[in-house]
C-alpha cells in the first residue's frame, strides 16, 4: 500500500493535456486536488479482487493525505522529508531517509513525477503518451531503473480533464487498479480543516 500511494503523488488534476509538456505545465496549475477512490487489486489464484475505498488530498505544498475507509481505516501522509503511516490504536509509523532509504528515494522520485518532469521520466520510463481524442489521453510507463523495476513491470495512468484511472501492474503480474471520482480543485487553498490532515 506505501509503494501505490507514493505513486498517487503523480496525480493532480488534468486540462485535456495532449503532450508530456502540457501536462507538466497543467501540473504547475493544480495546487490541490481532492478525490473520493476506489482501489482494486487483483491477485493471481485469488477469484475475488480485494477492494477498499477512501479519500485523497493532493498539495502541492503539503504533500499527499490519503485516508482509506474501508474495509478499515488507515490514513498514509506523505511529505518532502518523510511519510508517516496511521492505523487506529497504533503508534505512527514513520519513514524517513535515514530509516529507509529505498523507500525514501521512492518517494523522491514520484515528487518529481508530479511535475510532468519529462527529463525524470526518460531517465526512469520507457513513456508512450497516446491522445486517445476528445481530450482523453493515456500515458503508459515502463520503469527502467531500481527500485521501481523491481517492483513494477507498468503503471498506466489515463484520464480526461482529470486522471480518472491508475493500473499498477507488479512483477508478479498482480494488477491494482484505482478508480478516482467526485474530483474538486476548489479551493486552491487547504481549509484549515484540511491543513491538519497533515499534522
Amino acid at each position: 500500500m506505501k509503494y501505490i500511494a507514493i505513486v498517487l503523488l503523480f496525480i493532480s488534476g488534468l486540462a485535456q493535456a495532449l503532450t508530456i509538456d502540457e501536462l507538466r505545465d497543467t501540473f504547475a496549475t493544480q495546487t490541490t486536488v481532492r478525490a473520493k477512490f476506489t482501489q482494486e487489486r487483483q491477485i493471481k489464484n485469488i477469484r475475488a479482487p480485494l477492494i477498499s475505498t477512501g479519500s485523497m488530498l493532493l498539495s502541492q505544498e503539503k504533500g499527499l493525505w490519503w485516508q482509506q475507509r474501508e474495509p478499515f481505516v488507515t490514513t498514509l501522509i506523505l511529505r518532502d522529508n518523510e511519510m508517516i503511516q496511521r492505523m487506529d490504536g497504533q503508534p505512527d509509523q514513520t519513514i524517513t531517509a535515514e530509516n529507509n532509504p529505498q523507500m525514501f528515494q521512492f518517494n523522491a522520485l514520484m515528487r518529481a513525477l508530479i511535475k510532468a518532469d519529462k527529463t525524470v521520466l526518460e531517465n526512469h520510463f520507457t513513456t508512450t503518451f497516446t491522445d486517445k481524442g476528445q481530450g482523453k489521453w493515456q500515458l503508459h510507463l515502463v520503469p527502467v531503473t531500481t527500485p521501481l523495476d523491481k517492483l513494477f513491470s507498468e503503471i498506466s495512468l489515463s484520464g480526461s480533464q482529470v486522471i480518472e484511472q491508475v493500473v499498477l501492474t507488479d512483477k508478479q503480474g498482480d494488477a491494482t487498479t484505482i478508480t478516482f471520482s467526485d474530483h474538486q480543485l476548489m479551493p486552491e487553498n487547504l481549509t484549515p480543516e484540511e491543513a491538519c490532515y497533515f499534522d
